[in-house]
């Protein structure tokens, strides 16, 4: 099968549905278990208003569905008008390199492709190790990652940043890998997932997170981040459209709530709005409680995507566990997700 013909879309193309990893109370969202309910109906509730959700309910570690979710190429019509078809890519999940539990989320995928929920050809990547979080792309052979995460202990060691470039090219399909050097949110247990930090846009436009304040842990990290995103070039030599998003104050954990703010008390938790989700005609952007900066995220998102809603999902919960809004959803390209009643015709 010619690898050429099959490409990573990019996240604003037509969708078929997105999958949501059900909480329950073997999983770490235990002692918040209703909080976290109700955060993932408003979530299903919010994307079902644009397109149909996966729920999926079988037997998991964790519910991070970004990260042990199928990672689908896309076959577009060819000469001949032949129908699109798709490739599910089953990367191994081990759990962030093996610092949780992974092996019943691992799983999951073969589960659902055996139940008959998808269409298009089932691949095995299982001998390499690659989070749904960890990659972007802009549909057109150009994949974004950063070196913190890939090159990460316990992920896909002793290959090398070039070869794993390799892998990731001829797997995904890609001409091009783009590597991001720096940038690490505090609290992130993903070891840098680029969706925490930078997100590819409509019009060659990259939407990262900026932070202004010196005395930030994370400020020089994301300093020179910005300072390599004014380097990239697109495909055809051009500078990407950056925009910049705010930073949320510091959300921290003391065990029983949340505080905020230069003074928060506890455990330092991952808040970024770059972990916004596209879906057919919107875009979900997580919040804070922090108006004027949720009101100028929402903004800004609202001008990388014209033309679709953008849709606040309050995220205080989510980032309890160390994630946030995409984090928890992978979206499925068209013609990909079968409905329920076309489920059930199969059977």
């Amino acid at each position: 099968m010619n690898n050429n013909q099959y490409r990573m879309p990019a996240e604003w193309e037509p969708q078929s549905g997105v999958q949501l990893t059900w909480p329950h109370a073997a999983t770490d969202w235990a002692p918040m278990l209703s909080d976290i309910l109700h955060t993932y109906d408003e979530m299903a509730a919010a994307i079902s208003r644009y397109e149909p959700v996966l729920r999926v309910g079988q037997p998991n570690n964790d519910t991070w569905a970004r990260d042990h979710g199928f990672i689908t190429l896309v076959k577009d019509e060819d000469e001949a008008g032949a129908d699109r078809s798709c490739r599910l890519l089953d990367f191994r999940f081990n759990g962030w390199g093996e610092k949780f539990p992974y092996m019943l989320d691992n799983a999951i995928n073969q589960r659902l492709y055996d139940e008959g929920r998808f269409r298009g050809e089932y691949v095995d990547c299982q001998d390499f190790v690659l989070e749904g979080g960890s990659i972007e792309s802009d549909g057109r052979g150009t994949i974004f990652t950063t070196t913190q995460c890939l090159l990460a202990p316990n992920r896909n060691q002793p290959l090398s940043k070039d070869e794993i470039e390799e892998v990731l090219k001829e797997r995904l399909c890609a001409h091009r890998v783009l590597w991001i050097d720096h940038g690490r949110l505090t609290g992130d247990d993903t070891d840098g997932h680029i969706d925490t930090l930078v997100r590819i846009c409509p019009d060659n436009t990259l939407l990262y997170v900026g932070c202004d304040d010196p005395h930030d842990e994370q400020y020089r990290e994301l300093h020179l981040m910005e300072q390599q995103l004014r380097t990239f070039r697109t495909a055809d030599g051009r500078p990407y459209r950056l925009m910049r998003l705010p930073m949320p104050r510091p959300i921290c954990d003391d065990g029983e709530k949340l505080t905020v703010g230069a003074h928060a008390q506890g455990e330092c938790l991952p808040a970024t709005y770059a972990n916004f989700l596209v879906v057919n005609g919107a875009v979900l952007c997580p919040t804070y409680a922090q108006p004027d900066l949720d009101e100028q995220a929402l903004r800004i998102i609202g001008q990388a995507f014209p033309g679709r809603d953008v849709v606040p999902v309050d995220c205080r919960t989510v980032i309890r566990q160390h994630g946030s809004l995409h984090c928890c959803t992978m979206q499925f390209p068209a013609g990909v997700l079968r409905g329920d009643d076309e489920l059930a015709e199969a059977k």
